[in-house]
């Protein structure tokens, strides 16, 4: 079935009117992400151009998607909000709250029961407000969104910064924090920077060992973590169009990892496979009516270079199979270089674990090209060298592996299945033995292998690589295995050489599924209780942030000045910490405790000013919110990198931090602290960095002539009562100084100002 099928024609019968005035008022061709962009203005029809990396736009998406984790501080700010129902489509998806140990059935039994009071308050809120409910078990966001609501040309956002999986199918489909869905939900505008455009030209045509998953590899090699900062990636060309729409989603999906606003394809026949295939043969016949104005005008992708900001070229006949890490997902080396690199730095070359699934790669596709390689190891006599573990993408990916062997196949070679939920992708696996801290590799097709990521271990060296590469790696147990020239010896001695993988794009009996684990809301909700317990350590309603006083602030202290990466991951960690994603108190026991000090290189470890003695983060943070003490936090490059999660923001503001000074932020986490009524500055000298003093004390000078385009003049105070006077830019426009003044965007919600 199409859900939103009336939606989906709405939006197709408007595009042509908007995107044809709005390329008239451009003076020029379109490119896909233009259209998209330009038909879904929050007035409706184009009226004035916009300029790219510099405008704010307001914005009216398609639809909301949210998982578990995050949709319950999502949903506990949109009941603050006082709406009766969401204005458009949304739904919930619990992912994130299921421990990969056992396998599938035990490790969802016991989820069900830890986790069923936050399930069952996921489940009543979106019973109550319109809101589908995709049940424990039932697959991973991303995935079901691409099987079930993305569609070629729509604009949606998502509570994780992986939702840009759904470009896959020709969306503009991007990341965000709850408060932006929240606003959505609640039927206002979303305000984005016009983003800046990036186009990457696929010449050639995949082949034997290399997949969809290479391209993203190497992109992320070229444009590193922070490349796509600001600017949609727009793929093209023969390539693109010779490529399944699941591997292009595959694609779409780790343009996270660089950055991105978001990634997407046009649409081509890939994608009419796919939709059909999934029961939508609606949206087919609805797209196929406005075909022209679902991907790029000619003249676009005939002459990429007028009309991209940066135009990057990859023949896929030449690309070679990549093994990105570890510790980044940026640092690629292609196959044939492993074996020096690894050696070169002293990389553990063993296999421990091989792992395949999330929501970059758990389609029927990827399953099938695996499980091509796992038969032929079984077939020789091969004996597996590493563990090997699948997360299955949705309960249809799964009943429709299991139906035709794969999961058999898998098996046949001792691999373990997990529920289809996320698991070790986000750090929520028990890996026996993690706890030793003990130097090992492991691979896995997911899209991030931040330290500590997968399994706690800060001495895992975790690769990130394509599923049939991760088949190789842990079926030889050798991270310099490489499958195009070396052999494996089976259990008769012999040396056998895999053949390059093979698998249906689709499944030839069609997809298939019992029970999907989909809930619909009630037609009407008005009597739906939603009860959360005032003694319960999981769940917690909000209270409103208070608002700015007009003052500058004075004697404020420095909480922390962060060295290095320090991800969404550092300030506000996943793992064991998920099961207090909605109680704000309890989740901020782990803010920034992951972030290294600069000053003594540990983490979660500071200076007390008040006591002179080092101690953590977040009790720090408390003693000076306690004395009524205001502090700031200094950060590095790409502040805030990688997931969505607005806790990273929440926390710091709930325990009283004011501002957050960094080099750079990574785009979601600075609008993020801007929602939640933060001041998000950067460094306008970035040497400044080096003038922050452990013992400093900050006043701000000209906070109350807070403007657009006008920067903030702090003093830093040191020990020692010296000065150093630092100018800090920001990026705020008067509707984003209003939030600030407000306490945050909520509370101008709440108050019917919005």
């Amino acid at each position: 079935m199409a859900f939103d099928i009336e939606m989906i024609e709405k939006v197709y019968a408007n595009m042509a009117a908007r995107v044809d005035k709005a390329r008239d008022i451009v003076g020029r061709p379109l490119t896909l992400s233009e259209k998209i962009l330009y038909s879904h203005l929050w007035e409706g029809m184009p009226n004035q151009t916009f300029t790219r990396g510099k405008d704010y736009v307001d914005f009216a998406p398609d639809r909301v998607a949210c998982q578990d984790a995050t949709a319950q501080m999502a949903l506990l700010q949109f009941m603050h909000a006082g709406k009766k129902t969401v204005a458009v489509p949304t739904t919930v998806h619990c992912d994130h709250l299921i421990l990969a140990k056992n396998g599938a059935k035990q490790d969802l039994e016991l989820a069900n029961k830890q986790s069923k009071e936050v399930f069952d308050f996921l489940s009543s809120v979106s019973n109550k407000y319109g809101i589908g409910f995709w049940k424990p078990g039932s697959g991973i966001i991303h995935q079901i969104v691409l099987e079930n609501y993305a569609f070629p040309g729509g604009l949606m956002i998502g509570t994780d910064s992986h939702t840009v999986n759904a470009g896959g199918l020709g969306m503009l489909a991007i990341g965000v924090g709850g408060a932006d869905a929240v606003d959505v939900m609640s039927g206002m505008s979303w305000e984005l920077k016009f983003p800046k455009l990036i186009g990457v030209k696929l010449t050639g045509k995949l082949n034997g060992w290399t997949s969809p998953k290479d391209v993203i590899l190497k992109v992320a090699d070229i444009l590193t973590v922070k490349g796509g900062t600001g600017a949609i990636v727009e793929y093209f060309g023969e390539g693109a169009e010779s490529m399944s729409c699941t591997g292009k989603g595959t694609i779409c999906n780790m343009g996270a990892e660089i950055g991105a606003t978001t990634s997407t394809f046009g649409y081509d026949d890939s994608m009419r496979r796919y939709l059909a295939a999934t029961g939508r043969q609606g949206v087919v016949n609805a797209a196929d009516k406005v075909a022209s104005y679902l991907t790029a005008d000619a003249e676009v992708y005939a002459n990429p270079e007028k009309y991209f900001d940066q135009l990057i070229e990859i023949n896929l006949s030449e690309l070679e199979p990549h093994i990105n890490g570890p510790f980044t997902p940026d640092r690629g080396t292609p196959v044939s270089k492993m074996k020096e690199e690894a050696a070169a730095n002293g990389w553990p070359i063993k296999v421990e674990w091989g792992l395949i699934g999330s929501c970059t790669n758990s389609s029927y596709e990827d399953m099938s090209r695996a499980a091509s390689i796992v038969r032929q190891a079984v077939a020789h006599g091969i004996t597996p060298k590493a563990e090997f573990g699948i997360n299955p993408g949705s309960e249809q990916i799964r009943y429709t592996i299991e139906r035709d062997g794969i999961i058999a196949d898998f098996e046949k070679m001792g691999t373990k299945v997990f529920t289809n939920a996320c698991g070790p992708c986000i750090g929520q696996w028990d890996r026996e033995g993690a706890d030793k801290q003990e130097k090992n590799t492991i691979v896995h097709s997911f899209n991030r292998n931040f330290s500590k990521r997968a399994d706690g271990n800060p001495n895992t060296h975790a690769f990130v690589t394509s599923p049939e590469m991760v088949a190789a790696l842990a079926i030889s147990g050798r991270l310099d295995f490489n499958p195009i020239t070396d052999t494996l010896i089976n259990d008769k001695g012999e040396a056998v050489k895999l053949n390059p993988p093979f698998g249906d794009e689709l499944p030839t009996k069609g997809f298939d599924v019992e029970d999907p684990g989909f809930q619909a809301p009630a037609a009407d909700g008005s009597s739906v209780e939603v009860v959360v317990s005032p003694t319960s350590d999981r769940l917690q309603l909000l209270a409103p942030f208070e608002a700015w006083d007009g003052k500058n602030y004075t004697g404020a202290k420095l909480l922390i000045k962060a060295f290095g990466k320090c991800t969404t991951d550092h300030i506000s960690m996943a793992g064991p910490w998920l099961r207090f994603r909605g109680h704000l108190d309890n989740i901020s026991n782990n803010m920034l405790i992951g972030a290294e000090n600069a000053f003594n290189g540990k983490a979660n470890s500071v200076k007390n000013q008040l006591t002179g003695a080092y101690d953590e983060v977040p009790k720090v943070q408390r003693a000076y919110k306690a004395a009524g003490i205001p502090s700031i936090v200094v950060g590095d490059h790409n502040y805030g990198e990688g997931s969505s999660r607005e806790h990273a923001a929440m926390e710091p503001r709930f325990l009283g931090v004011k501002a957050v000074l960094v080099k750079s932020f990574a785009r979601i986490h600075e609008t993020n602290l801007k929602k939640q009524g933060m001041l998000a500055l950067t460094f306008a000298n970035e040497s400044d960095y080096d003038k922050i003093q452990e013992d400093d004390t900050i006043n701000f000078l000209d906070l109350t002539e807070f403007t657009p385009g006008k920067s903030l003049t702090l003093e830093f105070v040191h020990a020692d009562g010296t000065k150093d006077i630092i100018s800090a830019n920001h990026t705020y426009n008067d509707s984003q100084i209003g939030w600030f003044v407000a306490g945050s965007a909520l509370n101008l919600i709440a108050a019917g100002k919005a």
